[in-house]
């Protein structure tokens, strides 16, 4: 448990980054779904779900982060077991099958899984650490790990959070350490998959026609998005007028005419991004970015100067997820890369994402404050 000396290492620097970073995401969030009757019920729920993150937040740093790594296993476990639960009694939103309700309140386990996923496999290659690096037989059970969740979040399906499972906990075993050799095999195995996906007509055939009609359509409007401007690159191009419309300092406050005239679709949610650069301009974004870069370095020095493995694998999980998040939406709004659904951590609207994405920043905490300890 903390005590005062930990409590007068706590970094409120940190503490104050993530506050303004929410504040400012809930000010978008107020913006993109105000109505002529006043701000939205949306907003007043966002207001809830922040201040029930930071109060997780900071229950996440009273136990020993050592104490939590113990239980990670129970917490993948109970991941798995709720996924399941999505299959069998899920609710079904949007195409997709991907809530649990419990009363009135209905939340995404998907979410859960990821924080518990990070858990468990920093748990692994803290328990079972390899000088030389890890060969692709060791990666055979953290790689079993990643399998079960990915494929049950795909199931449901939710194409962008499997591809954020898959990403984060790949740059979890890279920075666990990895034969050069395991690297380049690897390499060479995704290569002859992905030329196999596009050169060998059956195989392309099958991969395509597994995608729901909805995914197929987002790659061909990211690949073209001209092709169909009114249906799959809908999103896309509004999102780029939005942004680009900006310009410098932007058109103001709640002034911002793709999302106060609803051109702009899952602007609270997905497209928050280009909501800010449309009221702001680029000096506004450009803000955005510059505190979550602050946000993500302090997080890696955090994992540097932990004070063992276990806590530098779960900071340098936090920083990959969080990094990964903030690159693929950004991305999103820019048109860079393909529409697949990924929030803007602290910024987008969303009850599981916003406490999960509270959660993970309490675990950073918790490491970058027992860092000035000497005993646990």
């Amino acid at each position: 448990m903390l005590g005062r000396r930990s409590l007068a290492n706590l970094p409120w620097g940190l503490i104050g980054l993530i506050a303004l970073i929410a504040l400012i995401g809930l000010s978008a969030v107020y913006s993109a779904t105000y109505t002529a009757k006043g701000p939205s019920m949306l907003f007043y729920k966002q207001m809830v779900w922040i201040a029930a993150g930071m109060v997780v937040m900071f229950l996440m740093m009273l136990p020993d982060y050592h104490t939590v790594g113990r239980y990670a296993y129970i917490l993948y476990a109970a991941s798995i077991i709720m996924l399941l639960l999505v299959m069998v009694m899920g609710k079904t939103g949007m195409g997709a099958q991907r809530w649990l309700a419990i009363g009135p309140f209905a939340f995404q386990p998907s979410e859960l899984a990821k924080l518990a996923l990070m858990l468990a496999l920093a748990r692994y290659f803290a328990e079972d650490p390899r000088r030389d690096g890890y060969s692709l037989q060791d990666l055979a059970i953290p790689g079993a790990m990643v399998l079960v969740p990915l494929l049950l979040v795909l199931k449901q399906p939710d194409l962008g959070t499997a591809m954020m499972l898959l990403l984060t906990s790949s740059l979890m075993v890279m920075i666990a350490g990895v034969h050069f050799r395991s690297v380049v095999t690897i390499v060479l195995i995704a290569a002859v998959v992905a030329a196999s996906v596009f050169l060998v007509p059956p195989v392309r055939h099958k991969v395509w026609g597994s995608l729901k009609p909805y995914q197929q359509n987002r790659i061909k409007a990211f690949i073209n998005p001209s092709s169909d401007p009114l249906g799959s690159g809908y999103h896309a191009n509004q999102s780029k007028i939005a942004v680009g419309s900006g310009q410098i300092t932007g058109k103001g406050f709640r002034q911002g005419t793709q999302s106060q005239m609803a051109f702009l679709p899952e602007r609270h949610t997905d497209f928050i991004f280009a909501v800010i650069s449309e009221e702001h301009g680029f000096m506004g974004s450009g803000l955005m970015i510059i505190l979550y870069l602050i946000l993500l370095l302090i997080g890696v020095d955090t994992a540097r100067n932990a004070k063992d493995r276990m806590g530098a694998l779960m900071a340098a999980g936090v920083v990959s997820m969080i990094t990964i998040y903030v690159f693929i939406n950004v991305g999103m709004s820019a048109g860079i890369v393909p529409v697949v659904g990924v929030p803007l951590p602290l910024v987008s609207y969303g009850g599981t994402s916003v406490i999960t994405t509270f959660l993970a920043l309490g675990l950073l905490l918790n490491i970058q404050t027992r860092r000035f300890m000497l005993f646990y």
